[in-house]
């Protein structure tokens, strides 16, 4: 049996899912151990502190640093009001031409009055933050002042790549087959709130049109990275994606260019149609593999926790995608797993797998680079 450390990709109607709800800062928590919550259940919040801004008082005014804790009108700790009077001009000229007051151009609370630098420091108000539960399901545990565990039973398809934070609609499936691309035609106004199934792709206008009218996902076999980036307005780097400024949530569950979304996975959304879903496009390819994915849950109760449970091994018959060229994309199943090292083109000794590929080509491939495709 082959080691577990090969990533998997989950492709399931039934599968237990679990997600960390967690606040940036410490907070309050309003979910309870137990309790059954839905995905737009806000279950904790939080006040983070707002920026800190500054005043430069002494330049405005012109006067030496050490006179502005006499000069300002507010002390350390007073709450400023934007347009509130805090500081006159003095002398003769200020005098002559009447100069008016000088009025502050932010709002806060006063946090530092400096005599060496005759800046005034203040922190604009806080700005709250609601955490939803994502899902709909049932709260396993608690984390004092921090957040929750949800746990769900469902249905799960996991992508590739992605871009967009978490979203939330109907699944609408746009297209009739696996292997057709997504077209603006496609996209009527009354998908707006929607997520979109397409197939082997989306056109660049597909994808505009989409973000016009409000469609809140898309699903696809591939993307093009020319139009994400023309779309996005800037190149994907390596870091983790789903910060994105964009009102819809874009994965891919193939890769990039144009490739047929695998049958199964087509089935799966297909027959999920009119569902509600929650879709979050974060990937990280790094240390600490975060997938894209779709989740159709509903509650689970403490009892039924690990019933649907997967252990992703490689063994024959295991089904896997390969994630590196020259065999990108293409899906497959595990016909067997050599023990003995073999030496790959830059030199390096690595175990491999014997696959057959479902365009019937036999292969071998190295085992870290294919993942498996966890489908109960």
């Amino acid at each position: 049996m082959g080691s577990a450390y090969t990533p998997g990709l989950t492709v399931s109607r039934d599968t237990v899912v679990r997600r960390t709800r967690r606040l940036p800062i410490k907070g309050e928590v309003l979910g309870t151990q137990g309790s059954t919550v839905n995905a737009t259940d806000v279950i904790a919040r939080a006040d983070l502190p707002g920026p800190l801004q500054t005043i430069k008082f002494a330049e405005k005014l012109g006067v030496s640093a050490a006179e502005v804790p006499a000069r300002f009108k507010k002390k350390e700790g007073d709450v400023l009001e934007v347009g509130e009077v805090i500081g006159e001009y003095t002398g003769f000229f200020a005098k002559l031409f009447r100069t008016p007051p000088l009025t502050a151009e932010i709002g806060g609370t006063i946090e530092g009055i400096s005599q060496i630098t005759g800046n005034v420091l203040v922190r604009q108000p806080s700005i709250p933050v609601e955490l939803t539960a994502y899902i709909d399901g049932t709260v396993v545990e608690v984390m004092p002042e921090e957040g929750i565990i949800v746990e769900a039973r469902g249905s799960m398809v996991q992508g590739i790549f992605g871009v967009g934070g978490e979203r939330r609609g109907k699944i609408r499936c746009a297209v009739s087959s696996p292997d057709e691309v997504l077209e603006a035609s496609h996209i009527l106004a009354d998908h707006a709130g929607e997520i979109l199934i397409g197939g082997s792709g989306l056109t660049y206008e597909a994808l505009e049109k989409a973000h016009e009218i409000g469609v809140v996902g898309i699903v696809v076999g591939a993307v093009r990275d020319v139009d994400l980036m023309k779309f996005l307005g800037y190149d994907i780097g390596v870091a983790i994606t789903g910060q994105e400024k964009i009102n819809l949530t874009l994965m891919a569950t193939e890769g990039f260019g144009q490739l047929p979304m695998a049958e199964r996975t087509f089935n799966l959304l297909k027959s999920l149609e009119g569902q509600e879903a929650s879709m979050n496009g974060a990937t990280q390819i790094r240390a600490g593999v975060i997938r894209p994915e779709l989740i159709v849950s509903h509650a689970v109760t403490p009892a039924e926790t690990g019933a649907a449970e997967q252990v992703l091994s490689l063994e024959p018959g295991t089904p896997i995608r390969v994630i590196r060229e020259p065999y990108f994309g293409l899906l497959g199943k595990v016909t067997g797993l050599p023990s003995q090292l073999v030496t790959v083109d830059s030199g390096a000794e690595v175990r491999v797998l014997e696959a057959r590929l479902d365009d019937g080509r036999e292969v071998t491939v190295p085992r870290a680079n294919v993942e498996i495709i966890a489908t109960q």
